[in-house]
């Protein structure tokens, strides 16, 4: 494996889905069952622009697609896996993630809210307050969190 400063770091995006009632999706990970719950979030293929990339992993994750952009974030955030999932997550091929943030705003009725897809990553779902979301997630994300529930809160308040 390669040293840790030598991995680059994984280009992702990052959704906060608010309801009418401006509180925030989050799912609970098949892989992390514990007590954390994550907003949708995920990597950008190649040749895929990076609001592209953040409606096609929301409808990965969550079956969503009645959505309206509110906001792109300005500036990225940066997280590093911890020691433990080095060489673990995405093949090994990366150090942590560089993730744009997307606020949208959920139009759809939640029936069509299904975390049973080809793939998943969640297993439950559920909308939390904006305050919330810093208590819920995983230790190593809890720096991208804070900054991301600054700016919406500026936002949506």
């Amino acid at each position: 494996m390669n040293k840790k400063e030598e991995l680059p770091l994984r280009i992702g995006v990052g959704i906060v889905l608010l309801n009418d009632k401006n509180k925030i999706f989050v799912g609970r990970r098949i892989d992390n069952p514990r007590q954390f719950w994550q907003m949708p979030q995920g990597g950008v293929d190649n040749n895929e622009g990076l609001l592209q990339a953040a409606k096609r992993e929301l409808k990965e994750e969550t079956n969503i697609e009645s959505i309206k952009l509110i906001k792109e974030l300005d500036g990225w955030t940066e997280y590093d896996l911890p020691k433990n999932l080095l060489g673990k997550v995405w093949k090994g091929k990366y150090k942590g993630q560089k993730q744009k943030w997307f606020i949208m705003k959920f139009l759809g009725d939640e029936k069509e809210i299904n975390v049973k897809t080809k793939h998943p990553e969640f297993f439950e779902w559920k909308w939390i307050e904006i305050d919330k979301i810093t208590d819920v997630v995983v230790g190593f994300k809890l720096d991208v969190y804070k900054k991301v529930k600054e700016k919406v809160k500026m936002i949506i308040n």
